[in-house]
């Protein structure tokens, strides 16, 4: 994935505006409920940031920090255990990502089992998979790109129609996942690609849930930008928060 510039867009303006400065790790009062971001090696400079974003504009009022190898929180199952959820960003190849994962598979796994909520965005929505991954999934991944008929190709910065919750809306796409599932596992599938594969689901895992997206909802205006592309009207930020909105619940 492409790596991006640290704070980009109109969304990351907003965060950076209202702490004062990028590298603030907190995002809201301490007594709000706890979401953990990662930030480290395993996500693009960029996706982390706009995850977090995300995360407190949802309608659940979240205090967000970041947690990785290089923040002041770490990821381990103590910090898990103070989170109401934890999102995994975007990043790179999957191998490369599960190679920077793997060390934190128990414990994710284990949070998840007992009632914790894990939101992940087209890297995050692979490693949530089997074939490397967490195996939160009641079932696996594949590579939306690969598969027959599928309208996009290129593993290139672009755009992907879904219909999500019965509506066409198109979304920031970069080598997303597909999710391939189990029959009768009870998923609620919240978008198709035109393929009629899911494009992001919240199944159970355990007693907490697991919420997982191909496309990158999350992505704001510099993004687009960025990778020189039209963004939708009317963006498509309300799909990312229908996305953690659903996990919670």
């Amino acid at each position: 994935m492409r790596r991006r510039t640290l704070l980009i867009g109109a969304g990351a303006a907003v965060v950076a505006g209202g702490l004062g400065w990028a590298g603030a790790t907190a995002f809201a009062p301490a007594d709000r409920p706890l979401a953990l971001v990662y930030r480290g090696p395993a996500a693009c400079d960029g996706c982390a940031e706009a995850v977090a974003a995300l995360l407190r504009a949802t309608t659940t009022p979240l205090r967000v920090e970041y947690c990785g190898p290089d923040e002041a929180t770490s990821l381990t199952a103590a910090s898990l255990g103070k989170a109401v959820l934890y999102a995994q960003p975007g990043g790179g190849t999957l191998d490369d990502g599960w190679r920077q994962m793997r060390r934190y598979a128990e414990d994710i796994r284990g949070w998840v089992s007992a009632g914790g909520r894990y939101v992940g965005f087209c890297l995050g929505g692979y490693l949530a998979g089997a074939t490397p991954g967490f195996g939160l999934l009641p079932g696996d991944t594949d590579q939306y790109i690969a598969s027959r008929a599928a309208s996009v190709r290129t593993t290139k910065d672009t755009v992907v129609t879904v219909s999500w919750r019965g509506r066409d809306r198109t979304l920031y796409f970069q080598d997303g996942p597909e999710f391939r599932l189990r029959p009768g596992s009870g998923a609620n599938v919240l978008a198709t690609y035109d393929t009629g594969a899911p494009a992001a689901v919240v199944v159970a895992y355990g007693k907490g849930r697991v919420g997982v997206v191909g496309p990158h909802p999350e992505a704001d205006a510099g993004w687009y930008r960025s990778a020189r592309l039209a963004m939708p009207d009317g963006g498509q930020d309300d799909l990312g928060r229908d996305l953690v909105e659903t996990t919670l619940a």
